[in-house]
């Protein structure tokens, strides 16, 4: 079962990348916009989110662009969502130097699915590396309970998947948890496969929860698995639970593995679900409806919710609902992550009670 490094100062720790999300508003493709909304974003302090809006200690280690508004705006919103914030600040290098990434997407509506473009050009967190961090007081003197790596950060260039090796390496040593979103993303995969599956591996080796979809296992780690789309998903859990079955036997010290299941029926309603195995438990929350404001962050808002039950000492059945529920709530906000209130908020989802509480 899960066990977690006690007098730790930080809870949920993640290495990430900073950017912004421009959204036309009202739903409206990005090609035909002319206002959009902008909002601060990246994958892994979306997860890290649900955890710090409850109240646990949250820390991302990152990189700024010196003196630029984007820098400020990112660190004030992060302030605003209790996050510790740990990285330098290094100039820009001129007109054409760095800068944090641009996402831009909208949120689909009906029969009109989102799309999404990056812009990554220059991006600072790209130079990301061990060599800005004082990684011995973090993960020895301080102290972290859970670890949360992402592929989209181990894959971001050579730098930052040495970075995260790193720090995989001093958290096991030091007995932080490893959690380990897979985030398979083929343009950062072409021509450096060989080099992000030795990476990926060996991440994963000492990952003790892995997460991915079935093209993430597949394209990742080398795991079998059920091809992607195609038949509803209530009949493809059994894929699935082979998928992560054979994930086990590669990676037998892992305790936890998961994945979420998710059918669009059109942009603003999906049937939603996950699956979780820890050690010899299935949990399987069977795809259910949930309504869809804008779907970018959910599985981000699944992992968080996952990790925030394992943080507060829950059951791998009890970790799993709010992992759901954590997701379907990051779908009903604008934000990329979600925001709950409390606690109890979380569970309303789960039990489908969306009355008015006075």
């Amino acid at each position: 079962m899960i066990q977690l490094k006690p007098n730790a100062k930080t809870a949920l720790l993640t290495p990430t990348s900073m950017g912004l999300r421009l959204t036309p508003e009202d739903g409206q493709p990005f090609h035909t916009a002319n206002r959009v909304n902008m909002q601060v974003t990246s994958a892994e302090s979306n997860v890290v989110s649900v955890a710090s809006h409850l109240g646990l200690p949250v820390k991302i280690l990152s990189k700024f662009v010196e003196g630029s508004p984007v820098s400020r705006l990112i660190l004030d919103n992060l302030a605003a969502r209790h996050i510790d914030v740990e990285g330098p600040h290094i100039p820009q290098g001129g007109p054409w130097g760095y800068r944090h990434q641009f996402n831009l997407a909208d949120s689909g509506f009906g029969s009109r699915g989102p799309r999404v473009q990056n812009d990554r050009a220059g991006e600072v967190g790209r130079t990301l590396s061990t060599e800005d961090f004082d990684l011995e007081r973090i993960f020895v003197e301080e102290g972290v309970q859970v670890v949360h790596l992402s592929g989209l950060i181990a894959a971001l260039s050579p730098e930052t998947g040495k970075f995260c090796l790193d720090i995989a390496r001093i958290a096991k040593k030091n007995g932080s948890l490893i959690s380990f979103d897979l985030n398979h993303r083929a343009s950062f995969w072409q021509d450096r496969e060989e080099e992000l599956h030795a990476i990926f591996n060996e991440i994963a080796s000492l990952t003790d929860i892995l997460v991915g979809n079935e093209e993430d296992f597949q394209l990742c780690l080398g795991v079998e698995g059920p091809e992607a789309g195609g038949e509803d998903l209530a009949a493809k859990i059994d894929s699935f639970k082979g998928m992560i079955a054979n994930a086990k036997q590669k990676f037998p010290d892992t305790t936890v593995f998961a994945t979420t299941l998710r059918e669009v029926v059109h942009a603003n309603h999906h049937l939603w679900g996950c699956i979780v195995a820890c050690e010899d438990e299935w949990q399987i929350v069977e795809p259910r409806d949930i309504y869809v404001l804008d779907r970018i962050g959910g599985g981000d808002g699944f992992v968080g919710g996952l990790l925030y039950g394992f943080l507060k000492g829950w059951n791998a059945e009890k970790s799993a609902q709010f992992g759901w529920a954590s997701g379907a709530m990051a779908a009903t906000q604008l934000t990329d992550y979600g925001q709950p209130a409390d606690e109890e908020q979380v569970w309303s989802i789960w039990k489908g009670n969306a009355r008015v509480r006075r």
